[in-house]
């Protein structure tokens, strides 16, 4: 169902979109799976055709526009598969905003091009060892001497975190806060900075060709004018971009879904058993109209909410419903799809199979399903 906001503009962006990734993405994707990364020289072809960070103002080299472009955007990367859409939905719509919205002019002039240009990857430091949903025990440190900040700490599950050139790391500039939230500060560390080394490059169950990794930071010396906005205020800067991130999953969610529905009735169509197409059989049809029914109330919520949010509404409690019901039930319709294949949805070359694989992690990064459900009671005054 199309949104009642995008028009022609934005269609003719998708039409171009498209034909880009039919060229340069749709050819190389398994082959990008099986070699678990994707090339350096498709960010910069991303860049260099206009389709990353298009919220940016044209100052900076963006073309201005709102976030109803970015949704076309996670839509056709998302149909390619998650682990294009994943890397590069964050740099452009998660990350980098971060840098627009709290980067001093001089910060926005050095960074800002390079991200739009696909020149720079970028990624967000939050999870540690020890701290994920809990962003308030963050561990890692960064003391001021002088004219830079001593880093110390590690984080792990970094998206890009392999091939990142920018890293907005979370950090404590004031381990003794009380409330702890309160110390919390946002560092930008570059490629090549003194005691900033890489881990491991994790090996994931799915999303293959997107790269998650480990960043240590041991006496990481970071240069003060690195500092993103204010000190103190950095949990608060979290929470306000919240929001977006998890509007972006659920609309990953939400195509995850459509596309695996769609793949699904292909394939009953075309196989056959008991001398007739599965496509006949009252259960096949059953559990169709079932998924397509949850499907069709998802995209609804979905481009309603996308409305709101360009409107710069607060949905916070809205949005968290949306991103624990549609990941939760793209993996209902994960399982299903997959049955529906029978056998053969358990073999590598059918496209069932790593959408199956992929879409699990979406009911835990950027929140739990369980915090979503306890930011929505919280917003209910219970």
């Amino acid at each position: 169902m199309k949104a009642p906001f995008l028009n022609e503009e934005h269609e003719l962006f998708r039409i171009s979109l498209r034909k880009f990734l039919d060229k340069e993405a749709y050819p190389y994707f398994n082959q990008w799976e099986d070699n678990k990364a994707i090339p350096r020289e498709f960010w910069l072809k991303m860049g260099e055709n206009g389709f990353f960070c298009p919220w940016v103002s044209e100052e900076y080299g963006g073309l201005g526009l709102d976030f109803s472009y970015s949704m076309v955007l996670h839509e056709e990367l998302e149909k390619v598969g998650q682990g294009v859409a994943s890397g590069m939905c964050l740099h452009s719509d998660i990350v980098t905003p971060y840098l627009s919205t709290l980067g001093t002019e001089e910060q926005k002039k050095k960074w800002l091009p390079k991200c739009i240009s696909g020149e720079i990857i970028t990624a967000i430091a939050m999870t540690e060892p020890g701290a994920g949903s809990d962003l308030a025990g963050v561990r890692t440190t960064a003391i001021r001497e002088g004219d830079h900040y001593v880093l110390n700490g590690e984080k792990t599950f970094i998206t890009n975190g392999i091939n990142a050139d920018l890293v907005v790391v979370v950090c404590k500039t004031d381990p003794t806060a009380s409330p702890a939230h309160k110390g919390i500060s946002l560092l930008v560390i570059e490629n090549g900075t003194e005691g900033f080394t890489r881990g491991k490059d994790l090996k994931k169950i799915g999303i293959h060709s997107g790269d998650t990794g480990e960043l240590i930071f041991d006496n990481a010396k970071v240069p003060a004018r690195n500092l993103l906005g204010e000190e103190g205020k950095g949990f608060y800067y979290l929470m306000d971009k919240l929001q977006q991130e998890r509007l972006i999953v659920a609309i990953q969610c939400q195509v995850e879904a459509e596309v695996m529905l769609d793949i699904t009735i292909n394939y009953v169509k075309e196989r056959k058993a008991f001398g007739q197409s599965i496509s006949k059989f009252q259960n096949t049809q059953f559990k169709i109209a079932e998924m397509a029914t949850e499907i069709d109330i998802g995209r609804n919520y979905i481009n309603q909410l996308t409305a709101r949010h360009i409107q710069n509404e607060d949905i916070v409690k809205e949005v968290s419903m949306a991103k624990w019901w549609i990941s939760e039930m793209a993996k209902r319709v994960a399982a299903e799809c997959l049955h529906l294949h029978g056998g053969y949805g358990y073999m590598e070359e059918y496209e069932i199979a790593r959408r199956y694989r992929d879409i699990p992690v979406a009911s835990i990064y950027a929140g739990t399903t369980e915090v979503m459900k306890s930011i929505i009671a919280k917003k209910l005054h219970l």
